[in-house]
């Protein structure tokens, strides 16, 4: 069970693909948001559960009738991935119905210790992808995930190809935002990584987004280019997850677009603000090197918050201090 945000649940899916090809004889059932269903289709010997937050599983009976509902599926033991209110009802109730369960921990005195100000211990901490896979060996399944496998990239459709054009480029993919400002890169720096990278007619540059504003902001930073194109608000979300499937390389903030990249095999070019890779959140399978961060030397609280939502005075420049030409090269490094 992993409800929700959509980063967090894309981080699932690599190690479901883990679980499944070590242990094909196990039958999933994963439950979630029914908007995230497409991350899982094509898995096999995995069965999606929608979660109905706003009627059938609403308040504590709803957790009820899911629990119930979730039960006739004959479960033998239960994973909690979330590890919240909700979720912990579920596990509780196949715990008192005699099943196994065990709980993902996720590490928040290691987290605190990370972003504090004071006394902060700067070290890696373990990824999610390992405390993910910490809960299955827990209920007796362990897993290797340094052997992942990956999707095939999809095969586009023509409304896909009406839009991008057919012809043989670099595709790069750029999604510039994140849901709090401490993580977006500032948008005329960004508007710099573009310009250069747009300079090669040999690069193909999609920007993904979503929501009116981001659309009008992307539509503004495309609009002088011919090979830089806002793809937000024109394809359905299963299309945008085929188009990612055959980027050549994504740059995104931490957020949620890097881990959708990442699930299907793409290299993701990250860049850090408030938060930092050590957290646990660099995205699966990818190097270190390519999680840009900003200046720790001039701006030594960082960092400052786990999920970006903290707000320090003084530190609203930090991203100031990733260079667009370290970025563009960076990008250019991974084609």
């Amino acid at each position: 069970m992993r409800l929700s945000a959509m980063g967090d649940v894309a981080m699932t899916v690599p190690v479901l693909r883990a679980f499944v090809k070590q242990y094909p004889t196990v039958q999933l059932t994963v439950i979630s948001r029914p908007f995230f269903k497409p991350f899982f289709d094509g898995i096999p010997n995995l069965e999606f559960f929608a979660f109905d937050e706003k009627e059938r599983h609403k308040g504590f009976s709803g957790l009820l009738r899911l629990y119930n509902d979730v039960k006739k599926l004959k479960i033998d033991a239960f994973a909690d991935l979330h590890n919240v209110l909700r979720s912990k009802v579920v596990s509780l109730l196949f715990a008192l119905s005699g099943k196994k369960r065990a709980t993902v921990d996720k590490g928040r005195e290691g987290k605190k210790e990370l972003t504090r100000a004071e006394n902060k211990i700067f070290k890696q901490l373990p990824t999610m992808f390992e405390r993910h896979a910490k809960v299955f060996e827990e209920l007796g399944f362990p897993l290797n995930l340094s052997n992942p496998t990956f999707p095939e990239k999809a095969v586009l459709s023509g409304e896909i190809l009406e839009i991008i054009g057919e012809e043989n480029a670099k595709l790069i993919g750029i999604a510039p935002f994140a849901q709090y400002d401490s993580k977006v890169y500032p948008l005329d720096l960004m508007k710099e990584v573009i310009a250069k990278l747009a300079e090669n007619s040999a690069y193909k540059i999609l920007l993904f987004g979503g929501g009116k504003k981001e659309i009008e902001i992307l539509d503004s930073i495309s609009q002088p280019y011919e090979n830089v194109i806002n793809m937000a608000g024109k394809i359905k979300f299963q299309q945008e997850l085929q188009l990612i499937s055959n980027l050549d390389v994504m740059l995104s903030m931490d957020s949620g677009n890097a881990h959708i990249a990442a699930m299907l095999g793409v290299k993701v070019v990250t860049l850090w603000g408030a938060t930092h890779p050590y957290a646990g959140f660099l995205p699966f399978n990818q190097n270190l090197e390519n999680a840009l961060t900003s200046d720790r030397n001039q701006y030594p609280q960082l960092p400052t918050s786990v999920y970006g939502n903290k707000i320090v005075e003084g530190y609203e420049d930090a991203m100031r201090s990733i260079f667009a030409d370290e970025v563009v090269f960076k990008v250019e490094n991974n084609l």
